[in-house]
């Protein structure tokens, strides 16, 4: 149903030969040591628009396009040296990971906003409340100009229909399912050009289904011609998306959440969401990146519809349980209708839109390094086991406090435009870094599997069998097991496993992360914040095991961990379902910052109707029994090494690494090797 044209032109990358570089004579603007921080954004941001290029490609509906590229920092290099000798600067220092209130700026305008805002000047404020005041309107007025020639331009070429969609957005609420998906694009391009990334869609089939309602039920639109908009949308989101790289191409947090309930609690799934599932599975892009809300009462026919998309290959969607997110959202301190109307990040913590401004990834604790630190420090002379295990939980609450301790003192660099877009910040005449309504701290604990699959190993060859002693393990550790290969052996193929429903490695990962859990209740940040912990990795199933050296499960120095939630990478499991009783013992409504099991399935899995319905089976498993989070790969090994060798020929092969997906042939030789080293399952 899209325009095959435009997206051909997408795919051959025609759009880049409207690119041009930020003009550098206008640097030295952006920086002007006379304009703080919130002064310097908005001047960004005026330049930046002030030289776009209105483009608008043929046939295209859904318009804006970025062309201006190699947008400089607002601070020089001495500059921030001076900002990190006194604060920490988490990632870039911009405002990320996020979610906006689109819906309420869709429907009823940026002018309603900006009438408030100047309201605000003839009050009594701060000379910082004034600042941002005056830079968000100065925003406002520079999104205003931009769109006014976009207009100009429609006009100028023939183009009446375009033209006329901006004759009432962004100022006014949109009245068309057209004018509010133009909406949408133009809140998020803005948010990208003011410097935030990883920018997050929310709840789209939510705030986009009253208008999608109202022109089918007014034969404004028919379903077909609405799928058509909805897929050109879609194509939208992925026109600029190599300019917001995060750690690779493809990392650039443009996540979609559907389905699940609404504030109230009813059930949220509509039209939209299964329109959305299908332009997924049509495009075949890396963005919107699809997330699912399911629960118990999930009919069967929904999981059906997520296979189907599992089967394009896209690595989405990604599953997240209502039944065990939303209760242990309110739990720790989410308003309930906050908490049931719950999105994902960039890759899978929990964020809510509007109100939130959690940094869901402060830091990391590494499973394996708390048990090699214990192993270190106690093996070769620790009576018993539980001696052992006492020294793990020093380090667990160790760690964290660590974690917690270096955390501090958290700068941002204001986010005046994005504030607009949020609950409350215009009210307060505050920056969204001080005016946020939940201001949580995340911390992902890594390779839980490999620390789990140790702790067995230790406890049954050291104490239980005593066929090696703590001395000896110790030193074949040191020695990379080599001249040890009968141990290693033993230790790889002979031990407990997460994975293969074996309490014996199950329930060393279930005190791990109770442990976990417990070093941050009662914890309060600076912000006023709680901190949430959860089984997630990020990057850190590579950076992680590179500190490391071998380790009681088998593994050698050097070899990463599983992704995520997910069993160690050589580790040959009973079939997936044995993988989903392991995982679904775990206490993950207390490891509530999110961090899904990760499964790989061969691609001819799906190529039944009887294979996609085992695997739907399969995921409605997972979350009738308990799992908070899944996501699931369609891979095929021989394909993946031969688009390593010949990768000319595999551009539009589209792979999930961790949170998010990316075309396979521009990633990093370290993350093909890992997705191509992880088990494919064959069955379901």
């Amino acid at each position: 149903m899209y325009n095959k044209a435009l997206y051909d032109h997408y795919i051959a990358r025609g759009h880049h030969v409207h690119r041009q570089p930020f003009p550098a004579a206008l640097i030295a603007s952006v920086r002007d040591e006379k304009l703080s921080p919130t002064e310097r954004m908005m001047t960004r941001l005026r330049l930046v628009f002030d030289n776009e290029k209105p483009v608008i490609l043929d046939g295209q509906r859904i318009v804006f396009l970025r062309t201006v590229t190699d947008v400089p920092d607002i601070f020089t290099e001495d500059e921030w040296a001076a900002i990190r000798d006194k604060h920490y600067i988490h990632e870039l220092g911009y405002v990320s990971n996020i979610c906006a209130n689109y819906g309420r700026i869709i429907t009823s305008g940026l002018e309603a906003e900006r009438e408030k805002l100047a309201a605000k000047l003839g009050g009594d404020l701060t000379d910082k409340q004034r600042q941002f005041v005056t830079a968000a309107l100065s925003g406002i007025d520079a999104l205003y100009g931009l769109v006014d020639r976009y207009r100009a331009e429609a006009l100028r070429i023939g183009r009446e229909d375009v033209a006329a969609v901006f004759d009432r957005i962004p100022r006014q609420g949109a009245t068309s399912f057209r004018e509010a998906l133009q909406f949408v694009r133009i809140l998020n391009y803005t948010l990208w050009a003011e410097g935030e990334y990883h920018n997050t869609l929310g709840r789209f089939d939510q705030y986009m289904m009253p208008f999608l309602k109202a022109d089918l039920d007014a034969g404004k639109l028919t379903a077909e011609e609405a799928q058509s908009l909805l897929e050109e949308f879609f194509l939208s989101v992925n026109w600029d998306s190599d300019m917001y790289p995060g750690v690779q191409l493809g990392d650039n947090g443009q996540s979609m959440m559907l389905g699940g309930v609404t504030p109230s609690g009813e059930d949220a799934y509509n039209e939209l969401t299964r329109m959305c599932l299908q332009a997924s599975c049509s495009l075949l892009l890396i963005d919107p990146k699809i997330n699912l809300r399911v629960g118990k009462d999930t009919p069967m026919e929904r999981y059906i519809e997520g296979t189907h998309l599992t089967k394009a290959g896209l690595g989405f969607p990604q599953y997240s349980n209502d039944d065990v997110v939303i209760p242990n959202l309110i739990r720790l301190g989410y308003a309930p209708e906050d908490a049931r109307n719950y999105s994902v990040a960039a890759c899978w913590e929990f964020i809510v839109a509007g109100c939130a401004m959690d940094v869901n990834n402060i830091g990391a604790l590494s499973f394996p390094m708390v048990v090699e630190k214990a192993v270190e420090a106690v093996l070769p002379t620790a009576p018993d086991f539980d001696t052992l295990m006492a020294e793990i939980k020093k380090n667990i609450e160790e760690g964290v406090e660590k974690i917690c301790a270096d955390f501090h003192d958290l700068y941002f660099i204001p986010a005046p435009f994005y504030s607009v877009l949020m609950d409350d910040c215009v009210e307060q005449a505050k920056d969204i870094s001080e005016g946020a309504r939940y201001n949580n701290f995340g911390i992902h604990g890594t390779g839980v599997a490999t620390a789990a699959d140790s702790l067995a190993a230790i406890k049954m060859h050291v104490f239980d069998e005593k066929t090696v002693t703590g001395a000896d393990l110790l030193k074949a550790l040191h020695n990379n097991f080599d001249g040890n290969e009968a141990l290693l052996y033993k230790l790889r193929n002979e031990t407990p496993k997460m994975g293969n429903n074996d309490d014996r490695a199950d329930s060393m990962a279930v005190t791990l992360l109770n442990w976990f859990a417990d070093s941050v209740e009662g914890r309060r940040n600076e912000r006023g914040g709680i901190y949430r912990v959860g089984p997630g990795s990020a990057m850190f199933y590579l950076q992680h095991a590179d500190e490391l050296t071998a380790s009681a499960d088998g593994r050698r120095k050097k070899e990463a961990f599983g992704t995520n939630f997910s069993p160690s990478l050589y580790v040959r499991n009973n079939g997936p379902f044995s993988v989903i009783q392991s995982f679904t013992k775990c206490p993950v409504g207390r490891t509530i910052n999110g961090g899904p099991l990760t499964m790989e399935f061969h691609s001819t899995v799906f190529d039944t109707e009887e294979g996609i319905e085992g695997v739907a089976a399969l995921v409605k498993a997972y979350i009738d029994k308990g799992g908070h989070q899944l996501q699931l790969n369609s891979i095929n090994r021989e394909r993946l090494l031969d688009a390593q060798a010949h990768p000319e020929n595999y551009g539009s092969l589209i792979v999930r690494i961790w949170g998010w997906s990316a075309y396979f042939v521009e990633l990093e030789k370290k993350y093909q090797d890992h997705l191509i080293a992880r088990q494919e399952f064959t069955n379901y």
